[in-house]
């Protein structure tokens, strides 16, 4: 697995597969998150299968789809209630990682500035420098 830490209590990574669960347990994650829809693309995991590992290995699942970089308002609240409301470090897992990581910037969970969320994907490995006009709007940093 491609674990692409940003905080002590949120990743993100590429698609995970129900074997990966128990490792992710083992590894102090208590969430996992799927970002994408079910069925997306040829050969990507079931959805009740990845929630049935996840489950099996004491994990709580959540799933907020989103596709085709569009980020609807409620997605994008909900990936910020589940963000502040996990029990314990939450890993988010979409196609590459990158959607997970667009939703962790545009939604804000933590409050931070902008310079701060470009800065923390940057250091996952993602560039989301395009968004700066777009999160700056109505933010004095």
């Amino acid at each position: 697995m491609d674990i692409r830490k940003v905080d002590d209590r949120f990743a993100v990574a590429p698609q995970v597969q129900a074997e990966d669960m128990q490792a992710l347990a083992d590894a102090g994650y208590t969430d996992v998150m799927c970002n994408r829809p079910d069925g997306e693309e040829p050969g990507q995991p079931p959805l009740d299968e990845l929630k049935a590992a996840a489950e099996a290995a004491g994990l709580t699942f959540h799933h907020v789809p989103v596709s085709g970089g569009h980020f609807p308002e409620e997605a994008l609240e909900e990936f910020a209630r589940i963000r502040r409301e996990a029990d314990g470090p939450l890993l988010a897992y979409c196609r590459s990682g990158t959607r997970c990581m667009t939703m962790e910037t545009i939604s804000n969970p933590m409050g931070l500035s902008v310079d701060e969320r470009l800065t923390r994907a940057a250091e996952a490995g993602y560039d989301l420098s395009s968004l700066r006009f777009y999160l700056s709007k109505g933010d004095a940093s």
